[in-house]
């Protein structure tokens, strides 16, 4: 459990870093089109930034992926999650990104919501919690990609806002890929290596995981990178963390101060993401680099 929190650290820190990357590089490259995805997303590694940052994340992605099977999804996502905070100082300080105080506070109450949910997480780190039940597992995946691909739509019909939207697409996607990561990761150790790569499961990881990238670059191509990297994590880890109780029965409050806390922290997220500035504006204030 330990060490599967430790992994989940350093997730934390890598996935901050390789989104950045990602953005420097994004920003430099032709636009992403979605009638060509798998063309135009590989004429982004022709930046030699994007793909030091896709390189990142693969790392960040296979730390993920060891924690996922050693702790609990809501823990695991919990620290990810208060990686948050490092999204800010790392921007401002390593890649001169001009950070204004409302993108402060908003990332602060996105991280402080997370820290309270992970705060009513009681009983949840008795056991790594990867039974499931296939049709929840089910319903939930294709719920969060029909609401991702809704707000993908949304997004081309909302120019102005076309960032965030896109990045909270993105991030819709990794949590249904994570959530399947997931529920496959309780056959390692009991499955054979092929087993598992021809499971369902595999190709609905890699589908989401694909159709993530690809929004994410375009949304990073489309917007500020600390709001859009910030909308993204917070639409990813939050609904990855209620995939804890919903999907593998992990334990949630029985008093009403623990719900309580559960539904201040929701509150804080979402007061977060209303705080995230129209990314036209953003574009004036900040020149792509």
């Amino acid at each position: 459990m330990v060490i599967g929190l430790a992994l989940a650290l350093a997730t934390a820190f890598t996935s901050v870093l390789g989104f950045l990357y990602k953005h420097r590089g994004a920003v430099e490259s032709p636009d992403v089109s979605f009638r060509r995805p798998v063309r135009s997303s590989l004429a982004l590694f022709r930046s030699r930034w994007y793909t030091l940052g896709i390189l990142i994340a693969t790392g960040s992605w296979l730390l993920h992926v060891a924690a996922l099977s050693l702790a609990p999804i809501s823990l695991v996502q919990s620290v990810i999650a208060g990686g948050l905070v490092l999204l800010t100082v790392t921007a401002d300080r390593l890649f001169a990104h001009k950070v204004t105080r409302r993108e402060w506070v908003g990332v602060g109450l996105a991280a402080l919501g997370l820290a309270f949910l992970a705060a009513t997480l009681e009983g949840a780190g008795r056991e790594a919690h990867s039974d499931y039940d296939a049709g929840v597992l089910a319903a939930w995946v294709c719920g969060l990609a029909a609401l991702g691909v809704v707000l993908a739509f949304s997004a081309r019909a909302n120019p102005a806002r076309a960032g965030v939207l896109f990045g909270a697409s993105a991030g819709l996607m990794w949590a249904a890929s994570d959530s399947s990561i997931k529920a496959l990761s309780g056959e390692l150790g009991s499955s054979s290596a092929l087993a598992i790569i021809t499971d369902p499961l595999a190709a609905v990881i890699a589908l989401a995981s694909f159709a993530g990238l690809v929004l994410s670059a375009r949304s990073l191509q489309l917007g500020k990178a600390v709001p859009v990297i910030a909308v993204t994590s917070v639409a990813a880890n939050v609904f990855t963390i209620a995939a804890g109780p919903i999907v593998f029965s992990e334990p949630v409050p029985d008093d009403a101060f623990g719900l309580a806390v559960r539904v201040l922290a929701f509150a804080l997220v979402i007061c977060a993401a209303a705080l995230t500035p129209a990314p036209v504006a953003a574009a004036e204030a900040e020149p792509a680099h």
